[in-house]
């Protein structure tokens, strides 16, 4: 079985999309789209906008959503088994397999970092990469930091946990962390406590939004990261959606359950290659790859 996976926030870059434009006319036609109905030229800051420009919440996000969707669009024998979206990118998994149209997503991206730069501004907040500390180990230090809201946010793979919370719960518990062994506990360049109940706002906006929006009939299953599994009924799979901006991400278990499932491909749709990486230390004996374009 193969399975086609998709990138979420921090894998952008400045170019991106513009040899896939140059090359498929079908990639340009997804980024005129693009561009008319956000009402301004995200192309152009893909194209030639610099890294602090693509940083920003606003842009990261759907960038990074066209990105992958018109990569699937152009992939060559694009026919999924099942597919899986790291945070943002459950939105181009979706796109990917029919559940939602390009505009759709597109809009609710939009909405959704809107929703959550808005909610990063109500509370200083940050996230913190922990190495080489055992996932149940981070749970506990985090549930017994007193000083504010600090969470396990995304169990990205075996020995890589990121954390979430109000700024002086994450100061305090990397300390605390880097006490009990873990080999880094590093606070990361964010826009805010992503995943965790500070969320709580964008959630409930995104909520009405997703409710409101058109979702069909999948053409497979698609792994979510609030349950980890297969899912394809259409109001579960707008149940995990809210919940996935408070709850954290199981990556890990994800893989993990497609592994299980029968998954012994995975492809990444979308720039860079981390998630690749990732796959192989959660099912070590699976193919990776990326779409050739």
């Amino acid at each position: 079985m193969k399975a086609y996976i998709f990138p979420g926030q921090g894998s952008q870059f400045s170019g991106m999309g513009k040899d896939l434009v140059a090359k498929y006319p079908e990639a340009q036609k997804l980024f005129n789209q693009a561009d008319e109905i956000l009402g301004f030229k995200l192309s152009s800051i893909m194209f030639e906008g610099s890294d602090e420009d693509l940083k920003q919440t606003n842009v990261t996000q759907p960038a990074i959503f066209l990105h992958s969707v018109a990569i699937a669009r152009v992939a060559q024998n694009f026919n999924p088994d099942c597919v899986a979206g790291h945070s943002l990118g459950e939105f181009s998994a979706l796109v990917a397999n029919g559940t939602l149209s390009f505009e759709e997503g597109l809009k609710l991206v939009y909405k959704r970092a809107l929703a959550m730069q808005k909610a990063c501004e109500l509370a200083p907040s940050t996230m913190a990469a922990v190495l080489a500390l055992a996932d149940d180990k981070v749970e506990e230090i985090c549930r017994n930091i007193t000083e504010g809201i600090v969470v396990a946010a995304n169990y990205n793979c075996p020995g890589q946990l990121v954390i979430s919370g109000e700024l002086k719960a994450v100061e305090i518990a990397c300390e605390q962390l880097k006490a009990a062994g873990a080999k880094r506990a590093l606070i990361l360049p964010v826009g805010g406590g992503f995943h965790s109940p500070l969320m709580e706002p964008a959630r409930v906006e995104l909520e009405s939004a997703i409710n409101a929006a058109v979702f069909n009939n999948p053409s497979c299953p698609v792994y979510q990261n609030v349950t980890a599994k297969a899912e394809t009924e259409i109001s579960q799979i707008k149940k995990n959606l809210i919940a996935q901006l408070t709850a954290p991400v199981k990556w890990t278990q994800s893989v993990s359950q497609m592994a299980q499932d029968g998954t012994t491909e995975f492809v990444e749709c979308g720039p860079g290659k981390v998630l690749q990486g990732l796959v192989k230390k959660i099912a070590p004996e699976s193919i990776t790859s990326s779409v050739e374009i």
